[in-house]
């Protein structure tokens, strides 16, 4: 079994996105390797490194100088090595090195090199293989190529230019892309018109920093008769409900979303992109092949990426926004001639296949390390399966939770960190069930316009992108995840409000529906209804939401299961009713864990589950408790994932059977 470590951090996306590509990319070559994504300076600095974090978000935000003072830092080189300044550093990567002993490491940020290098300065040589991926282009800082590394791994040959300029080895640099998405192999379900007459162009606008100065831009965009616009807001819902009013004129043709990572199927289905020159949103143009006009430039990194969009002729650098409508103009002025050009431009580097080669290449230098030692266990506490679907044929006790949220509604984690999260905790299987609002009552319209739920017309994303993690849940970490939602029925009082889980789901249902419409839509899934928090909650601060529960006669015989526990609550009532039952977490971060969780007595496969469930044999529930806080609030630990925790049941559980009591 090959072990793959891959370190990034938390200042500027690039970093991330490069790291998860390429997991991605190796998982899915491989099932003969182990892959841990981790950012030490999150697990090492813990509250210093989130204020750095923060400080480092806000420059960017609002003074960009600043970042290139943070720049110029990076490029002494008096501020690397064995200084105070990053021994806790240094010595997490020893201790990680130590236990995990991987085949190779891959850098995706420039300051693991340093002390890399300061940890092995007086070795022979590193007991791994090193690679650096180099996310910046052009303009590179020294930190990416000042300490050796085995290989180095650039988006372009420019790039690789500058390595060589600052004398790193040729044959050591490796021009394989940006490890962007690998949706951007996919060819879209529709294929873009040139719009040389009276067709629609259709641009994509991402806004990010600069967003007071936006409104403008917009609306001279939308004065051409002939554009469609896609607006991305990022999680600012106070910009969102602000243009919604705004552009509320050109409502047929402006779509406005908050935060979606579908950026590869809106890239694909556009024929321009405007945004800022940030290195994840730069080479994801690139590799869709689709035309940008930035229009901001942060200095330091960013001026490379302006750089590698004008000087290779893929697009236009706007050095004011107001620019930015006569740029469009003249991209698909006289029969879209210089559009076409960038299209043609972007063609001869377009690399949507780079997390696979670059995958590929650290596989093949894990095969260089012939390690002698016995190899310790790391990583997933569960060796990979190699069988492609959950098949079980004896029941087992299986560790369940059916109402967890992310962040496409009010949760902290994306779906991809909550699978890691629940994954590295052993969990069998669980349910993701972000919110989605009732648009018929008040005070679903404002949720709407908020961040707090999942937005009608990112229902399809939704599903698309639980459906891949749940693939990956059950190839890394034999768990079954399921589709959900939370139908959000919200009145202006708590007896006339009602929350209801849709568990199971395989397509998106209409949120203007009533109840018993919801559920017959549900079930016409072959899911389950399930009662949330149907009672007062007393442990916790929220709506009560008490219209099931009051009108239970009626609901009980269309119900699948009520929810007898949620968080830290416990419903007497439901047990009382001899109603079937459920324990669920209510997740939206991570200390949420430790709460009432569901344990099935059934085979592992998720109609079983359901069945089990619908049934209400073999069902308890229990507090998930774990008392040396192994997993902490980033949901990982630096130098390895957490065992799974002790689950302790009550006494009367029969652990072979533990069948709910009639």
């Amino acid at each position: 079994m090959k072990k793959v470590l891959i370190l990034t951090a938390g200042f500027g996306e690039c970093h991330n996105s490069a790291a998860r590509n390429l997991r991605e990319a190796l998982e899915l070559l491989s099932e003969d390797v182990k892959v841990e994504v981790l950012d030490l300076f999150e697990s090492t600095y813990g509250a210093v490194n989130t204020i750095a974090k923060s400080a480092y978000l806000n420059a960017a935000q609002y003074t960009p100088r600043i970042l290139g003072g943070i720049s110029s830092l990076l490029d002494n080189s008096r501020f690397f090595g064995g200084g105070t300044g990053l021994r806790k550093l240094k010595n997490a990567i020893s201790d990680i090195v130590h236990e995990a002993q991987p085949d190779c490491i891959v850098s995706c940020y420039p300051v693991y090199s340093a002390v890399i290098n300061d940890l092995y300065k007086d070795h022979s040589e590193r007991p791994f293989r090193f690679v650096t991926v180099v996310t910046d282009s052009l303009t590179l800082n020294s930190a990416w190529y000042r300490f050796p590394s085995d290989l180095y791994c650039v988006p372009n040959a420019a790039t690789a230019n500058a390595l060589k300029a600052g004398g790193v080895p040729s044959e050591k640099i490796k021009t394989l892309g940006f490890p962007v998405s690998l949706s951007y192999t996919e060819s879209p379900a529709k294929a873009l018109q040139t719009p040389v007459g009276d067709e629609t162009r259709r641009l994509l606008y991402v806004i990010s920093t600069g967003k007071k100065k936006s409104g403008k831009t917009i609306e001279r965009l939308l004065e051409m008769h002939d554009t469609h616009l896609t607006i991305t807001v990022g999680r600012d819902a106070e910009l969102k409900a602000e243009l919604a009013d705004r552009l509320a004129k050109y409502r047929d043709r402006v779509e406005i979303i908050g935060w979606t990572n579908q950026m590869p199927r809106l890239m694909l289905s556009h024929h321009l992109i405007i945004g800022k020159a940030g290195g994840t949103l730069v080479h994801e143009a690139i590799a869709a092949q689709c035309p940008m006009i930035v229009n901001q430039v942060i200095p330091g990194q960013e001026e490379g990426n302006a750089r590698l969009i004008s000087d290779h002729e893929l697009g236009a650098v706007a050095e004011r926004n107001r620019e930015v409508p006569d740029l469009v103009k003249e991209a698909f002025s006289h029969k879209s001639k210089l559009w076409l050009q960038w299209k043609r431009n972007l063609a001869k580097i377009s690399r949507p296949d780079a997390s696979l080669r670059l995958a590929e290449l650290v596989l093949a230098e894990c095969e260089t390390t012939a390690p002698t030692h016995n190899p310790i266990r790391l990583f997933a506490d569960k060796p990979l399966p190699v069988i492609p679907a959950p098949v079980v044929s004896a029941p087992k006790m299986l560790l369940c939770d059916f109402h967890i949220h992310t962040s496409y509604s009010d949760g902290k984690l994306a779906v991809s960190e909550v699978v890691d999260f629940y994954g590295r905790l052993g969990f069998d299987c669980i349910c993701i069930t972000d919110h989605l609002a009732d648009p018929r009552r008040l005070i679903g319209k404002l949720a709407r316009l908020s961040n707090m739920t999942v937005s009608e017309n990112q229902l399809d994303e939704y599903f698309d992108v639980t459906e891949r993690e749940r693939k990956r849940a059950w190839r890394k970490y034999q768990m079954i995840v399921m589709t959900g939602i939370e139908f959000n029925k919200d009145g202006y009082t708590q007896k006339t409000s009602a929350h209801l889980l849709g568990v199971g789901l395989k397509a998106p249902i209409p949120s203007a529906l009533d109840l018993p419409e919801t559920i017959a839509q549900i079930h016409a899934q072959g899911a389950l209804a399930i009662a949330s928090h149907p009672h007062i909650m007393k442990s916790e601060w929220g709506k009560n939401t008490l219209y099931l529960w009051e009108n239970h006669e009626k609901f009980a015989p269309l119900i699948d299961a009520w929810e007898i526990a949620n968080r830290n609550n416990i419903f007497d009532c439901v047990g009382m009713k001899r109603l079937p039952f459920l324990g669920n977490s209510d997740f939206h971060k991570p200390k949420h864990i430790y709460s009432w969780k569901t344990l099935l007595y059934c085979e592992k496969n998720e109609e079983a589950i359901k069945e089990c469930i619908r049934r209400n044999e073999h069902v308890s529930i229990t507090l998930y408790r774990d008392t040396n806080r192994l997993a902490t609030e980033a949901g990982m630990r630096a130098a390895a994932p957490p065992t799974p925790l002790p689950i302790p049941l009550p006494e009367e559980v029969d652990l072979a059977v533990a069948a709910r009591s009639s």
